[in-house]
């Protein structure tokens, strides 16, 4: 060998792989020098261990910071891992030669050294300079260059240049990737010189850099000197017998004559930081381009099928495809796969192709077995071309203690991380399931979204649905964490602390109250507690404190299922709520169309929470009439309640209502604000129709009385507008949809309704016009057709809706109690309280 090998490839490329491997085979050199950070040599015996399964990554972030962290992924197609692997199986000393990752770290944010993602049409350096941090992973760092600027101008400022783009324009052909596939991919492995291809890539870089220069960038200069640097040093220690891997772009600075002087005064004065680095698993999505990855490829999935199998490619493929639809109950057979493998040979010789590449056996995948359809050709694009293939490292890599702790309660719970997004259902009886989401509900409070919570199946608060997908930069996020502790406990204790202390809003420190209980936290409750109650103290805004109570109330009810102890957080709620009771009727008086709307909101939150509230006297604070006294004293709702029957303000900031200051007591005193409401005429008629429907819902007002308030609400007297929004407050579907079903059995109501509807003036029907259509426009398709049927019938098919004491139109005037009691046999059959008789079986088949 004369002079090192200068192996320049494209990363993450199969066939760059299979050379690379063959070059090395046929040289035999003592040392390979890989692109990528120094301070990771001590990590590359790692890649040896047989637990190591690509695609996996080398992270690098900063001690003090580690957020400012950086990516240099490998799959097993990868060029470097085949050389690292090569090194290992051979004794040949391996290293990493680019820019040591502190002194990149150091650099990110800063404009001067061009902090994005190095990519030769996705193809330069390998690294994902991704602040994670502060821009999140899913940003696109790179660049595209123009293949199209004229022979001997450089690229205009901040533009980069795409080799593969001018290789491919330059050979008449307009898509980069299929270019590749033709000219290295479907080359045969294995013949003529394994050197050429390589020699004759490096003549064309060398072409491309006395065009182009650098390429766009400023980064590059500096990483090539330091590179030039490291190649001295291990010639030195090697002779000649040294092999560099590293992307086809940097080939020719390696090759030129550069003086070790000018190399050292391009790194003289940068900025370092201290950094570590790491293994972490990686995933064939992450891989693509389309996730943000600068140096990324388009298939990943098809590009570890071509370098995995390369005997019969097309067909195994197709017969891949196959089992996929399959499995999704797509009728597919031998005979469509067969046929699709014809069909991809057959296009990719009209087209020119040396073999079938991925455009023709997804055009024949789509013709034959999903007929012409692109809804299950999106499955195998998804699953197939890029996959979920989510790699794995041994335990022994570097790790922070968190990342250790994490790694033994997925393993002792049996949750493994999965790049797939699965759907996990928790039943928190179990031990096994109320650990899982303690885990879950601690890494969301660090800001680990491994899982993202699902509604529940089901009205029980014991059940809890979960979305979960493992991201490889959630190991940045775990990093990160580190520094509120080493285990997942301890961390998110310090942090619910420190957010704690650091809360201002009343609303954030309920959200962190009910987020300790779910991720259960006996350490940081009560200090969140306190805060709770020295905020919600001082705290006057009646919004904001109805705001707050519903968080409490659903932490309550979750504590109840999960052994915890509330005591202090019932204390405060009930606290709350009572001063929610105290200032809700003035703060409801005199509001525009939009307060009432906000306030309505926040009356059916606090209604919703008041009953979830727990009864420390023994009872249930939900409870229907709860709060009433046994001589029939309450509330003083009721169908003989007149308009001045609501309690007084002393009424209720005193006891005189309900039993106390206990749960009973504050829903007692909840009805009597919800009474006042329902009767004052300075409140917006969306807040008094809701509050009549609460109190009619809870059983606290009768339906007669119902009835009278509705009749009043109206009335002619009333402008069309007010009555138009108490029909809203009063009949809105408010998010259960049983609005309109009260109408469909109430036909005094519906009547009430139809007669108010049919008076109003035609100059005035417009203005209440959108009031109606967003009351009965969110009723259910069959509930608005059930009550237009209703009033087109009419009494006696007369139009109209029945008055009071005539039925439902077309139903009975009364119950039929013969007809009632025929079915009572047949449900005695199906409940098995009795067995069926002789004549009852008579004709039934055995």
């Amino acid at each position: 060998m004369t002079g090192p090998l200068l192996l320049g490839v494209r990363h993450h490329g199969p066939g760059s792989a299979r050379a690379v491997r063959a070059a090395l085979d046929a040289a035999r050199p003592d040392a390979v020098l890989i692109e990528g950070p120094p301070e990771a040599d001590a990590l590359l015996p790692l890649a040896a261990d047989a637990r190591m399964r690509p695609p996996v990554a080398l992270l690098a972030h900063a001690v003090d910071d580690p957020g400012r962290a950086a990516f240099w992924p490998f799959a097993a197609f990868s060029p470097e891992w085949v050389a690292v692997r090569w090194a290992l199986d051979h004794g040949a000393a391996v290293h990493f030669f680019d820019l040591p990752a502190a002194h990149s770290l150091a650099m990110m944010g800063d404009p001067t050294w061009s902090d994005e993602e190095d990519d030769e049409g996705g193809d330069d350096s390998g690294e994902q300079s991704a602040d994670v941090r502060r821009d999140g992973p899913g940003r696109d760092p790179g660049r595209q260059g123009e293949p199209g600027r004229a022979p001997g101008r450089g690229p205009r400022p901040g533009l980069r240049v795409d080799p593969l783009a001018v290789l491919a324009e330059t050979a008449g052909y307009d898509d980069p990737e299929r270019w590749w596939e033709d000219a290295v991919e479907h080359r045969a492995a294995g013949t003529g010189d394994p050197l050429a291809p390589f020699a004759a890539v490096a003549e064309a870089m060398t072409a491309l850099r006395e065009t182009y220069g650098h390429g766009g960038t400023a980064r590059d200069p500096v990483r090539e000197a330091h590179m030039r640097l490291r190649l001295r040093a291990a010639r030195k220690e090697h002779g000649d017998a040294v092999a560099v891997v590293c992307g086809a772009w940097h080939v020719p600075a390696l090759a030129a004559k550069h003086t070790v002087t000018a190399d050292r005064a391009l790194l003289k004065g940068l900025p370092k930081v201290r950094a570590e680095t790491t293994w972490v698993p990686w995933t064939h999505r992450r891989l693509a381009r389309r996730s943000g990855y600068g140096a990324g490829i388009d298939s990943p999935g098809w590009y570890g099928h071509l370098f995995a199998v390369p005997d019969r490619p097309v067909e195994r493929w197709m017969t891949k495809a196959a089992g996929l639809l399959r499995d999704e109950d797509h009728a597919v057979s031998t005979a469509h796969v067969i046929e699709a493998v014809r069909l991809a040979g057959s296009l990719a010789a009209m087209r020119g192709r040396p073999l079938a590449g991925l455009s023709e056996t997804t055009d024949a995948v789509r013709a034959v077995m999903c007929d012409g359809s692109d809804v299950p050709l999106a499955l195998i694009r998804d699953r197939l071309v890029v996959g979920d293939v989510l790699g794995e490292v041994p335990e022994g890599a570097p790790a922070v203690p968190l990342q250790r702790d994490l790694d033994r309660l997925q393993r002792s719970l049996r949750l493994k991380p999965e790049a797939a997004e699965r759907e996990v259902d928790l039943d928190l009886r179990k031990d096994t399931d109320a650990a899982r989401s303690r885990l879950l509900h601690r890494l969301r409070l660090l800001g680990v979204e491994w899982g993202a919570p699902e509604r529940a199946r089901g009205t029980g608060t014991f059940r809890e649905s979960w979305r979960l997908r493992w991201e490889p930069e959630l190991r940045v996020r775990v990093a990160e964490a580190g520094a509120w502790g080493t285990t997942v406990l301890s961390a998110a204790t310090a942090k619910a602390v420190s957010e704690a202390a650091s809360a201002t809003a009343l609303a954030d420190i309920t959200a962190l109250a009910e987020r300790c209980l779910l991720a259960d936290l006996p350490e940081a409750l009560p200090l969140v507690m306190k805060a709770l109650a020295d905020r919600a103290a001082v705290d006057t805004d009646v919004s904001r404190l109805a705001g707050a109570l519903p968080a409490l109330a659903r932490a309550l009810r979750y504590g109840d299922v999960r052994g915890t102890d509330t005591a202090a957080l019932a204390e405060v709620a009930t606290g709350l709520a009572l001063r929610v009771c105290v200032g809700l009727p003035p703060a409801c008086a005199g509001l525009d169309a939009d307060g009432a709307a906000e306030m309505r909101g926040h009356v059916d939150a606090v209604h919703t929470a008041i009953r979830l509230l727990p009864d420390t006297s023994g009872g249930a604070a939900g409870t229907e009439g709860g709060s009433d006294s046994a001589d029939g004293r309450g509330t003083g709702t009721g169908p003989t309640a007149g308009p001045e029957t609501g309690p007084t303000a002393d009424s209720v900031t005193g006891p005189a209502t309900g039993s106390g200051t206990g749960a009973e007591g504050v829903v007692a005193r909840w009805a009597d604000v919800l009474e006042r409401l329902a009767r004052r005429d300075a409140v917006p008629g969306t807040l008094r129709g809701r509050a009549a429907r609460l109190l009619l819902d809870d059983g606290r007002l009768a339906e007669d009385e119902a009835a009278r308030l509705m009749g009043l609400a109206l009335s002619p007297g009333t402008a069309p507008a007010d009555a138009a929004a108490w029909v809203e407050g009063f009949a809105g579907a408010g998010g259960d949809g049983s609005g309109g079903l009260l109408l469909v059995h109430d036909e005094r109501l519906l009547a009430l309704v139809d007669a108010w509807l049919t008076a109003v003036p035609a100059e005035a029907f417009t203005d209440v016009l959108p009031l109606l259509r967003r009351t009965f426009g969110a009723y259910e398709p069959g509930v608005r057709r059930t009550l237009g049927e209703l009033v087109r019938r009419g009494p006696a098919g007369g139009g109209g809706t029945a008055p009071a004491g005539e039925g439902v139109p077309g139903f009975g005037p009364g119950l039929d109690a013969a007809r009632a009691d025929a079915v009572l046999p047949v449900l005695d059959l199906l409940l098995g309280h009795r067995q069926p008789t002789e004549e009852e079986c008579a004709g039934v088949p055995g």
